[in-house]
Protein backbone atom coordinates (compact mmCIF):
# COMPACT_ATOMS: atom_id res chain seq x y z
CA UNK A 1 0.00 0.00 0.00
CA UNK A 2 1.56 3.36 -1.01
CA UNK A 3 0.90 6.55 1.15
CA UNK A 4 0.82 10.10 -0.05
CA UNK A 5 1.92 12.34 2.15
CA UNK A 6 1.42 16.50 1.67
CA UNK A 7 3.50 19.28 2.41
CA UNK A 8 2.02 22.17 4.57
CA UNK A 9 2.65 24.35 1.91
CA UNK A 10 0.31 22.24 -0.69
CA UNK A 11 -2.57 22.13 2.46
CA UNK A 12 -2.88 25.81 2.78
CA UNK A 13 -3.20 25.51 -1.33
CA UNK A 14 -6.13 23.15 -0.92
CA UNK A 15 -7.87 24.88 1.66
CA UNK A 16 -7.76 28.30 -0.16
CA UNK A 17 -8.36 26.74 -3.23
CA UNK A 18 -12.05 25.74 -1.88
CA UNK A 19 -12.89 28.23 0.09
CA UNK A 20 -11.03 31.36 -0.83
CA UNK A 21 -11.67 33.56 -4.28
CA UNK A 22 -8.51 33.23 -6.76
CA UNK A 23 -8.20 36.40 -7.11
CA UNK A 24 -4.54 36.71 -6.75
CA UNK A 25 -1.86 34.86 -8.78
CA UNK A 26 0.36 34.01 -5.57
CA UNK A 27 3.58 32.88 -5.62
CA UNK A 28 3.94 29.27 -4.28
CA UNK A 29 5.30 30.42 -0.69
CA UNK A 30 3.38 30.14 2.40
CA UNK A 31 4.74 32.62 4.96
CA UNK A 32 4.20 31.41 8.52
CA UNK A 33 6.43 34.37 10.97
CA UNK A 34 8.83 36.87 10.25
CA UNK A 35 11.43 38.70 12.50
CA UNK A 36 12.30 42.57 11.69
CA UNK A 37 13.40 42.33 7.81
CA UNK A 38 13.26 38.38 7.45
CA UNK A 39 10.47 36.27 6.56
CA UNK A 40 10.19 32.63 7.02
CA UNK A 41 8.28 30.01 5.09
CA UNK A 42 6.35 27.00 5.75
CA UNK A 43 9.28 24.29 4.82
CA UNK A 44 11.44 26.77 7.67
CA UNK A 45 13.28 28.61 4.79
CA UNK A 46 14.59 32.19 5.34
CA UNK A 47 14.24 35.11 3.63
CA UNK A 48 14.48 38.80 3.11
CA UNK A 49 11.35 40.58 2.80
CA UNK A 50 11.15 43.47 0.31
CA UNK A 51 8.30 43.70 0.09
CA UNK A 52 6.92 44.65 3.56
CA UNK A 53 3.51 43.24 3.01
CA UNK A 54 3.18 45.67 -0.24
CA UNK A 55 4.09 48.86 1.76
CA UNK A 56 2.60 48.08 5.18
CA UNK A 57 5.14 46.49 7.51
CA UNK A 58 6.99 49.47 7.46
CA UNK A 59 8.75 48.96 11.08
CA UNK A 60 9.47 45.09 10.16
CA UNK A 61 8.17 41.99 11.59
CA UNK A 62 7.37 40.94 15.09
CA UNK A 63 8.47 44.72 15.95
CA UNK A 64 7.81 44.66 20.18
CA UNK A 65 7.11 48.06 20.40
CA UNK A 66 4.38 47.81 17.93
CA UNK A 67 3.17 44.78 19.15
CA UNK A 68 2.88 45.48 22.96
CA UNK A 69 1.10 48.54 21.44
CA UNK A 70 -1.49 46.20 20.26
CA UNK A 71 -1.18 44.07 22.72
CA UNK A 72 -2.14 46.80 25.00
CA UNK A 73 -5.31 48.55 23.20
CA UNK A 74 -6.89 45.63 22.74
CA UNK A 75 -6.74 44.83 26.13
CA UNK A 76 -8.29 48.23 26.75
CA UNK A 77 -10.78 48.67 23.87
CA UNK A 78 -10.84 47.45 20.56
CA UNK A 79 -13.42 48.79 18.44
CA UNK A 80 -16.38 51.60 19.24
CA UNK A 81 -17.43 52.40 15.44
CA UNK A 82 -17.42 56.21 14.01
CA UNK A 83 -20.73 57.01 16.18
CA UNK A 84 -18.95 58.07 18.98
CA UNK A 85 -15.25 60.02 20.21
CA UNK A 86 -12.21 58.59 20.43
CA UNK A 87 -9.15 59.85 22.62
CA UNK A 88 -6.76 58.38 19.90
CA UNK A 89 -8.27 59.97 16.92
CA UNK A 90 -7.30 63.60 17.44
CA UNK A 91 -4.06 63.45 18.14
CA UNK A 92 -3.79 60.82 15.06
CA UNK A 93 -4.98 63.53 12.66
CA UNK A 94 -3.19 66.37 14.64
CA UNK A 95 0.04 64.75 13.44
CA UNK A 96 -0.82 63.82 10.61
CA UNK A 97 -2.33 67.42 9.31
CA UNK A 98 0.95 68.67 10.94
CA UNK A 99 3.57 66.65 8.78
CA UNK A 100 1.19 67.18 5.68
CA UNK A 101 1.13 70.89 5.75
CA UNK A 102 -2.99 70.21 5.43
CA UNK A 103 -6.21 70.96 7.27
CA UNK A 104 -7.97 67.81 8.30
CA UNK A 105 -7.61 63.73 8.11
CA UNK A 106 -10.09 60.99 6.79
CA UNK A 107 -8.64 57.60 8.21
CA UNK A 108 -9.32 54.53 5.60
CA UNK A 109 -9.44 51.08 5.44
CA UNK A 110 -7.17 50.56 2.48
CA UNK A 111 -5.57 52.57 0.18
CA UNK A 112 -7.89 51.91 -2.94
CA UNK A 113 -10.71 53.72 -0.13
CA UNK A 114 -8.04 56.88 0.19
CA UNK A 115 -8.52 57.29 -3.59
CA UNK A 116 -12.13 57.22 -3.97
CA UNK A 117 -12.12 59.49 -0.87
CA UNK A 118 -10.26 61.81 -2.64
CA UNK A 119 -12.35 61.80 -5.77
CA UNK A 120 -15.65 62.09 -3.54
CA UNK A 121 -14.24 65.08 -1.68
CA UNK A 122 -13.28 66.62 -5.36
CA UNK A 123 -16.82 66.05 -6.82
CA UNK A 124 -18.69 67.40 -3.65
CA UNK A 125 -16.14 70.48 -3.61
CA UNK A 126 -17.55 71.48 -7.14
CA UNK A 127 -20.95 70.60 -6.09
CA UNK A 128 -20.86 72.98 -2.77
CA UNK A 129 -19.63 75.92 -4.75
CA UNK A 130 -22.47 75.49 -7.00
CA UNK A 131 -20.11 74.35 -10.44
CA UNK A 132 -20.93 70.58 -10.46
CA UNK A 133 -17.58 69.75 -12.13
CA UNK A 134 -16.81 66.15 -12.72
CA UNK A 135 -13.55 65.54 -15.29
CA UNK A 136 -10.97 64.44 -13.74
CA UNK A 137 -6.91 63.97 -15.77
CA UNK A 138 -5.30 60.84 -14.82
CA UNK A 139 -2.00 59.75 -16.07
CA UNK A 140 -0.76 57.05 -18.08
CA UNK A 141 0.68 54.41 -16.43
CA UNK A 142 -0.88 54.97 -12.93
CA UNK A 143 -2.41 52.74 -10.82
CA UNK A 144 -5.10 53.72 -7.58
CA UNK A 145 -6.75 51.01 -7.19
CA UNK A 146 -9.39 48.46 -7.74
CA UNK A 147 -12.15 49.78 -6.28
CA UNK A 148 -14.72 51.72 -9.38
CA UNK A 149 -13.52 54.98 -8.72
CA UNK A 150 -10.35 54.43 -8.02
CA UNK A 151 -9.79 51.73 -11.45
CA UNK A 152 -11.69 54.66 -13.59
CA UNK A 153 -8.39 56.72 -12.76
CA UNK A 154 -6.07 53.79 -13.46
CA UNK A 155 -4.82 53.55 -17.05
CA UNK A 156 -4.08 49.92 -17.76
CA UNK A 157 -6.46 48.02 -19.51
CA UNK A 158 -5.51 44.92 -17.79
CA UNK A 159 -7.45 46.09 -14.79
CA UNK A 160 -10.32 48.06 -16.28
CA UNK A 161 -11.66 46.33 -19.62
CA UNK A 162 -13.62 43.53 -17.58
CA UNK A 163 -15.40 46.00 -15.33
CA UNK A 164 -16.30 48.63 -18.30
CA UNK A 165 -18.48 50.63 -18.53
CA UNK A 166 -16.20 52.76 -15.62
CA UNK A 167 -16.68 56.06 -14.22
CA UNK A 168 -17.24 59.09 -16.66
CA UNK A 169 -15.25 62.18 -17.95
CA UNK A 170 -11.73 60.58 -16.85
CA UNK A 171 -9.33 61.54 -19.26
CA UNK A 172 -5.58 59.83 -19.66
CA UNK A 173 -2.48 62.45 -20.46
CA UNK A 174 0.75 61.07 -21.18
CA UNK A 175 3.21 61.06 -17.48
CA UNK A 176 6.24 63.68 -17.87
CA UNK A 177 4.60 65.60 -20.87
CA UNK A 178 3.67 68.84 -19.68
CA UNK A 179 1.93 70.26 -22.55
CA UNK A 180 -0.42 67.48 -22.75
CA UNK A 181 -1.54 68.05 -19.10
CA UNK A 182 -1.83 72.01 -20.01
CA UNK A 183 -3.85 71.19 -22.83
CA UNK A 184 -6.45 68.71 -21.23
CA UNK A 185 -7.00 70.71 -18.39
CA UNK A 186 -9.73 73.36 -18.77
CA UNK A 187 -12.39 74.92 -16.58
CA UNK A 188 -14.72 71.76 -16.63
CA UNK A 189 -11.91 69.94 -15.03
CA UNK A 190 -12.86 68.87 -11.15
CA UNK A 191 -9.15 67.43 -10.37
CA UNK A 192 -5.96 66.09 -11.62
CA UNK A 193 -4.91 62.98 -9.59
CA UNK A 194 -0.86 61.84 -9.78
CA UNK A 195 1.34 59.61 -8.59
CA UNK A 196 4.24 61.36 -6.81
CA UNK A 197 6.51 58.38 -8.10
CA UNK A 198 4.43 55.81 -10.36
CA UNK A 199 5.36 52.38 -8.95
CA UNK A 200 3.31 49.96 -11.26
CA UNK A 201 6.02 48.25 -13.65
CA UNK A 202 8.86 50.17 -12.28
CA UNK A 203 9.81 53.70 -10.36
CA UNK A 204 9.10 56.60 -12.38
CA UNK A 205 9.29 59.99 -10.10
CA UNK A 206 7.08 63.12 -11.83
CA UNK A 207 9.88 65.49 -13.31
CA UNK A 208 10.23 69.03 -11.82
CA UNK A 209 8.81 70.39 -15.34
CA UNK A 210 5.62 67.92 -15.07
CA UNK A 211 4.89 69.24 -11.63
CA UNK A 212 5.30 72.94 -12.41
CA UNK A 213 2.91 72.24 -15.06
CA UNK A 214 0.46 70.65 -12.28
CA UNK A 215 0.90 73.93 -10.04
CA UNK A 216 0.05 75.66 -14.00
CA UNK A 217 -2.76 74.11 -14.70
CA UNK A 218 -4.81 74.38 -11.22
CA UNK A 219 -4.08 77.99 -10.63
CA UNK A 220 -4.96 78.88 -14.14
CA UNK A 221 -8.42 76.69 -13.83
CA UNK A 222 -8.51 76.14 -10.60
CA UNK A 223 -8.99 72.68 -11.00
CA UNK A 224 -8.24 70.64 -7.38
CA UNK A 225 -4.95 68.10 -7.31
CA UNK A 226 -5.14 64.76 -5.66
CA UNK A 227 -1.52 63.05 -4.94
CA UNK A 228 -1.51 59.46 -4.45
CA UNK A 229 1.22 59.09 -1.83
CA UNK A 230 -0.56 55.25 -0.89
CA UNK A 231 2.89 53.96 -2.02
CA UNK A 232 5.33 56.46 -1.87
CA UNK A 233 4.44 57.67 1.70
CA UNK A 234 3.81 61.31 3.22
CA UNK A 235 6.04 63.25 1.56
CA UNK A 236 8.58 59.87 2.45
CA UNK A 237 10.48 60.16 -0.86
CA UNK A 238 13.33 62.84 -0.30
CA UNK A 239 14.75 64.02 -3.86
CA UNK A 240 13.44 62.43 -6.23
CA UNK A 241 9.87 63.42 -5.39
CA UNK A 242 9.30 66.83 -7.17
CA UNK A 243 8.69 69.07 -4.60
CA UNK A 244 6.46 71.88 -6.27
CA UNK A 245 3.53 70.22 -6.87
CA UNK A 246 1.26 71.31 -3.71
CA UNK A 247 -1.86 69.17 -2.89
CA UNK A 248 -4.89 71.60 -3.38
CA UNK A 249 -7.71 68.65 -2.42
CA UNK A 250 -6.60 66.23 -0.38
CA UNK A 251 -3.72 63.29 -0.64
CA UNK A 252 -4.49 60.07 -0.33
CA UNK A 253 -1.66 58.84 1.81
CA UNK A 254 0.02 55.43 3.58
CA UNK A 255 1.08 56.50 6.80
CA UNK A 256 2.13 54.75 9.49
CA UNK A 257 -0.21 54.07 12.37
CA UNK A 258 0.44 54.15 16.39
CA UNK A 259 -1.70 52.30 18.64
CA UNK A 260 -4.13 50.66 16.33
CA UNK A 261 -4.12 46.69 14.53
CA UNK A 262 -3.08 48.03 11.18
CA UNK A 263 0.44 48.67 10.83
CA UNK A 264 0.57 51.47 7.60
CA UNK A 265 -3.11 52.85 7.66
CA UNK A 266 -4.20 54.68 4.33
CA UNK A 267 -5.53 58.41 5.32
CA UNK A 268 -6.69 61.17 2.85
CA UNK A 269 -5.81 64.50 4.37
CA UNK A 270 -7.59 67.34 2.93
CA UNK A 271 -6.82 71.13 2.53
CA UNK A 272 -9.31 73.55 4.16
CA UNK A 273 -11.92 74.66 1.40
CA UNK A 274 -12.22 70.60 0.41
CA UNK A 275 -12.71 69.15 4.04
CA UNK A 276 -15.36 71.79 4.82
CA UNK A 277 -17.17 71.30 1.36
CA UNK A 278 -18.81 68.16 3.48
CA UNK A 279 -20.78 68.42 6.43
CA UNK A 280 -21.66 66.21 8.99
CA UNK A 281 -23.22 63.05 8.04
CA UNK A 282 -22.11 63.34 4.78
CA UNK A 283 -21.76 59.74 3.07
CA UNK A 284 -17.97 60.24 1.70
CA UNK A 285 -16.69 56.37 2.57
CA UNK A 286 -17.57 53.01 1.48
CA UNK A 287 -16.86 51.31 4.87
CA UNK A 288 -18.24 52.04 8.30
CA UNK A 289 -15.34 51.36 9.77
CA UNK A 290 -13.59 55.42 8.39
CA UNK A 291 -13.77 58.37 10.46
CA UNK A 292 -14.09 61.76 9.02
CA UNK A 293 -13.53 65.17 10.50
CA UNK A 294 -16.65 67.79 10.56
CA UNK A 295 -16.16 71.26 9.44
CA UNK A 296 -15.42 73.75 12.26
Amino acid sequence: MTTTSTSALEDIQARESRHVLQTYRRAPLAFVRGKGVRLYDSEGREYLDLLSGIGVASLGHAHEGLAQAIADQAKTLLHTSNLFFHPLQGQVGERLASLSGLSRVFICNSGTEAVEACLKFARRYWYTRGEPRTEIIALEESFHGRTMGALSVTSDEHYRTPFEPLLPGVRFVPVNDPAALLAAVSSKTAAIIAEPVQGEGGVRPLTQAFADAINQACAKTGALLIADEVQSGLGRTGQSQPRSARPTAARASGVAAAGAVSVNQPATIARTAAASSTPQRDSVATSGDTIVTSPR
